[in-house]
């Protein structure tokens, strides 16, 4: 009977732990250490410039578009993190990502950068 319980509570904890996440798009503007300020996106319309820490265990990917689900889902790693490149030269229109957020600690626990379209071939 214990073992239920157990397990229930699990799921609970489990559940509120997803519940309390966030996603969204972004557009990164700069990147400071580990803090990094971003400009939410949604429905083509920009929000409030944010600021936000990145602790080094979050996931730092390259997305990639599923055409089965229609969603963009993480790649592969990037190299180096917030230290690569693509953060550390960023253009003046930003940089495209979609942000998950741990809203009991208000850090970011995944950055996926936004694929580029490919233009069809003619």
């Amino acid at each position: 009977m214990l073992r239920k319980f157990v397990c229930a509570g699990v799921i609970v904890v489990i559940g509120l732990s997803v519940a309390l996440a966030e996603e969204f798009n972004a557009s990164i503007s700069k990147v400071e250490g580990s803090k990094i300020t971003f400009t939410k996106i949604k429905k083509g319309e920009k929000g409030d410039v944010t600021a936000m820490s990145v602790p080094p265990t979050a996931k730092i990917t390259k997305g990639k578009f599923n055409a089965d689900t229609k969603k963009l889902e993480a790649g592969v790693s990037i190299d180096g993190g917030l230290k690569n490149e693509m953060f550390t030269k960023i253009g003046d229109k930003g940089l495209l990502v979609r942000i998950t957020t741990d809203d009991a600690t208000k850090n970011i626990t995944a950055i996926m950068i936004a694929g580029k379209k490919k233009k069809a071939a003619n």
